[in-house]
């Protein structure tokens, strides 16, 4: 088994004002892994921000919690029929569809290829894999739509 293990020293001179210096680290697609250590050689050191900055497409996979995502994908996408049961108003209906690679805590949307503005969808990733989508009654009386395409897309979270 070989492991390629690399060391980076770098610093800004050990005053208060000085310490704000940006440091920067490269590295390459096949990482899956870094540790960042800060160490303070006269005194205590607070560390105030640690930013990870990049381009989402260059980004390794492991960074959106979702090491089975490929490199550069943000973004999943799902397509299906969906056949409302009747609904009076107030009342709620729920699918889970399965989208691979959505986590939780990662954003979902869905829409409804319908014209009716009788109900709303709500959605979120509630597990591994699994994507809950809610439809409301808002109005005042019953709807009953005819089956209609339901699409779901999860975008991985980002970094801040």
């Amino acid at each position: 088994m070989t492991r390629d293990i690399a060391s980076l020293n770098a610093g800004a001179v050990m005053a208060d004002a000085s310490l704000n210096r940006r440091q920067t680290i490269r590295v390459g697609a096949g990482v899956a892994f870094a540790q960042v250590g800060i160490v303070g050689f006269d005194g205590q050191i607070e560390l105030e921000a640690l930013r990870l900055l990049g381009l989402p497409e260059a980004a390794p996979a492991v960074l959106y919690a979702c090491p089975s995502v490929p490199i550069g994908t943000r973004s999943l996408a799902l397509e299906t029929s969906w056949d409302l049961p009747s609904l009076t108003a107030g009342a709620t209906a729920n699918i889970d569809v399965t989208v691979p690679g959505a986590r939780r805590g990662d954003y979902a949307d869905a829409s409804l290829d319908s014209s009716s503005i009788a109900f709303v969808l709500d959605c979120h990733v509630w597990s591994n894999n699994s994507v809950r989508v809610t439809a409301r009654n808002v109005s005042a009386s019953t709807v009953d739509l005819a089956a209609a395409t339901l699409s779901v897309q999860v975008v991985k979270r980002g970094l801040p």
